[in-house]
């Protein structure tokens, strides 16, 4: 149960802050499964390591 106790979860609106897009954006990719969250009741928490590891993912070229 160590590991747990080391988690840190951020809410949609901190997410959007950090990786500078729109809260809408950060609902996208919780729902598509590109970024993992836990839902609360209505709703949902961030891993911040997840935010980490989605900013430093590499973005694809678009067209």
């Amino acid at each position: 149960m160590g590991e747990l106790q080391e988690v840190r979860f951020l809410t949609v609106a901190e997410v959007a802050e950090l990786m500078r897009v729109s809260k809408m954006t950060v609902y996208r990719l919780v729902h598509s499964g590109e970024l993992p969250a836990v839902r609360f009741g209505r709703s949902y928490r961030v891993p911040e390591s997840a935010v980490a590891e989605a900013v430093q993912r590499p973005v694809s070229d678009v067209g």
